[in-house]
């Protein structure tokens, strides 16, 4: 056996949990043997024990508080549902001015070229097949909204139809412009032998027949085309702007426009500024020839 002294000191290590290996002589002095002093286990154990359980212990409050984070902003409260439902409604709002803009300013005017372009090919064709019957009587009477000439304006490459009226939905929203005919408006034909013919176009949108008759200037010609006849005026003057209610500028000889005595007139009238209708433009003309259809088209209608 060993020393005393060795199995005090093996003793002392094993009470401080240490571990040390110890040499000694054995009994006829031969080789001493290792001696392991090895330290208790579980209070090591418990630590670790321990720490693991506070890493699961703080993962697990990552866990609720990333969840927390993360289902707030779902459902955001009255004030973000409020806002969301407020911007889808201006967008909708704005696609749809967006596409009323569009028709107004682009469609209505495509349909009403469309309309416009039959009435004068249905007009042409009536006029060949009445030309073909025998002394087929003048007409000098219209109804309502019924086509009966075509009014050329060669510088603004207008050719467009002339109807009876100026209803917007029966004629101008057509694309046709509309003769002055109805009660204290009432204006001449171009076959009288005196008077005003007076024709009204929209200036924008629907055709916009009149768009550019700020354009014309003095001894510019405009022709009206009848079944029997071609009329051929020369522009005189004009009006930039006057009051929607001043009705004189129609009249028989119209005031403003420099004529003084009776004569064969013609009146081109749209509103003013471009897109509004808050004033009246006025053009003016005088008659310069007449000729049957017979003759074929005057000058100012032949090809450049």
């Amino acid at each position: 056996m060993g020393s005393p002294d060795a199995r005090e000191l093996a003793g002392a290590l094993r009470g401080r949990g240490g571990r040390r290996a110890l040499g000694g002589a054995g009994p006829g002095g031969g080789q001493g043997r290792r001696v392991t002093a090895v330290a208790p286990s579980a209070p090591t154990e418990g630590r670790a024990a321990r720490r693991r359980a506070a890493q699961e212990a703080a993962k697990r409050t990552r866990r609720r508080s990333g969840g927390r984070r993360r289902r707030r902003p779902a459902s955001g409260g009255p004030v973000v549902a409020l806002s969301r439902l407020a911007g889808e409604l201006f967008i909708t709002l704005g696609v749809v001015m967006l596409l009323f803009v569009a028709y107004q300013l682009w469609y209505t005017n495509v349909l009403a070229e469309r309309t416009a372009n039959g009435a004068a090919g249905s007009l042409r064709q009536n006029w060949e097949r009445d030309q073909g019957a025998a002394a087929a009587p003048e007409v000098s009477a219209f109804e309502p909204g019924q086509g009966f000439a075509i009014l050329h304006i060669p510088k603004l490459d207008v050719k467009v139809p002339v109807a009876e009226g100026v209803s917007k939905p029966k004629v101008l929203d057509k694309g046709m412009v509309g003769h002055y005919a109805d009660g204290a408006l009432k204006s001449a034909m171009p076959a009288d032998k005196q008077g005003n013919f007076a024709l009204a176009g929209h200036r924008n949108t629907h055709g916009e027949p009149f768009r550019f008759i700020n354009r014309l200037v003095p001894g510019d010609p405009v022709v009206v085309e009848t079944r029997d006849a071609y009329y051929t005026y020369e522009i005189t003057s004009s009006l930039a702007q006057t009051p929607p209610a001043n009705v004189s500028v129609i009249k028989p000889v119209p005031e403003g426009s420099g004529f003084t005595a009776p004569g064969r007139y013609i009146t081109l009238t749209t509103c003013t500024p471009e897109f509004t209708s808050t004033y009246r433009m006025i053009v003016w003309g005088r008659m310069t020839d007449e000729r049957p259809r017979s003759q074929g088209a005057p000058p100012a209608l032949a090809s450049p």
